[in-house]
């Protein structure tokens, strides 16, 4: 057993709010979490990381800049989290920092997640684990979903159970019962949040729909789902995973345009529930479980929520489904630390399990 059993996860999501800093403690071969933050980003932060999810001019600069400006939003994380615990940085072996995701192009061999992990380890005085998707990558897999083998270790129970992390993209996982002989199996769904934080943000001025409550007004346009569903990515067969790159508010209003009709902003909303909802239903359906355990910020929103099949958040299991993403990378951080495999090959398609993440000592 490692001597030093605290790690933190960072995490912050393609829906690019905020970062969570979670402490994890495995010290008793379970994991159990003295404390979580959420740091929400600055407006300028924000912005920067949005426009560099898209070409632009002067790329290089401006990532230096932002990755600069998260390392210290991931700083104030780390330093919010230890004084809630009433901890200090010699009591945690390891931050595990996901990094943003600006481009993700597994197709082409690499996928970036602007960082700064040696500015970080400065920062705080503890060691980073950094850089988890690009040795699976090289392995020839997809860096993505990740979480997976994470859900797999903490959420395995007596009977197949499905967890869907809804975040600004959805990804599902199915674990086998234990005991059995079967493999972990996930992929990406297609859009979560993303589509219907952006269209609520440009309608609204809100950064997202609070509870689903502006969308539940709404009617699904039937035309309009059945276009955004024939998008290859949700026929196409796994491993796979999406981004940002794929499904951003350009694709939305192509779709509209094509469409070639006025709709109401708030029946677009409607539909846009619909399109989260039936990709998850559909990775149920064909893999008939009935125990669908959720995550991240999709939990909130009730309409979606009360959409999908069986579905109730993991805060059932013991775990909040806020804290999941950031306490996989804590996970994840811990398996580098004891040079174990932190990917599912059957999920993401590497050649084989890889050992993730590069060091930065403190």
């Amino acid at each position: 057993m490692l001597l030093n059993e605290r790690y933190i996860g960072l995490m912050s999501g393609t829906s690019v709010d905020g970062v969570d800093a979670v402490v994890a403690d495995f010290s008793d071969d379970t994991v159990r979490t003295p404390g979580h933050v959420y740091v929400p980003f600055s407006a300028p932060l924000r912005s920067q990381l949005q426009a560099l999810m898209q070409s632009g001019p002067d790329e290089i600069e401006r990532a230096g800049d932002a990755s600069v400006a998260l390392a210290q939003a991931y700083a104030d994380a780390v330093t919010l989290v230890l004084a809630k615990t009433n901890l200090a940085a010699k009591d945690i072996a390891a931050i595990g920092s996901h990094g943003q995701t600006v481009r993700h192009r597994p197709e082409r061999r690499f996928t970036l997640q602007i960082n700064q992990p040696a500015l970080l380890a400065e920062l705080t005085g503890i060691a980073v684990v950094a850089d988890f998707r690009s040795r699976d990558v090289a392995a020839g897999g997809q860096g993505a979903p990740l979480v997976p083998a994470f859900h797999a270790a903490v959420f395995q129970g007596s009977e197949p159970r499905v967890v869907v992390n809804i975040g600004g993209i959805a990804n599902f996982t199915l674990i086998p019962a234990k005991g059995s002989t079967e493999p972990v199996r996930g992929f990406d769904t297609g859009p979560g949040n993303t589509l219907l934080d952006a269209w609520c943000e440009r309608h609204t001025g809100k950064a997202f729909d609070e509870g689903g409550a502006w969308g539940a007004q709404g009617r699904v346009d039937a035309a309009l789902l059945a276009r955004l569903l024939a998008d290859p990515y949700f026929a196409q067969a796994v491993p796979k995973s999406t981004g940002r790159e794929r499904f951003n508010v350009a694709w939305l209003d192509a779709a509209l345009a094509t469409e070639g009709r006025a709709l109401a902003a708030v029946d677009v909303q409607a539909t846009l529930v619909a399109l989260t909802v039936q990709s998850i239903n559909a990775a149920l359906s064909a893999h008939g479980v009935a125990n669908c355990f959720v995550c991240g910020g999709g939990v909130f929103n009730g309409p979606l929520m009360r959409a999908l099949l069986g579905a109730q958040s993991t805060a059932v299991l013991g775990v909040d489904p806020m804290q999941v993403e950031a306490l996989a990378f804590a996970w994840l951080a811990r398996q580098c630390f004891a040079s174990q495999p932190g990917n599912v090959p059957e999920v993401t398609g590497a050649k084989g399990p890889r050992i993730l993440g590069a060091v930065y000592p403190a």
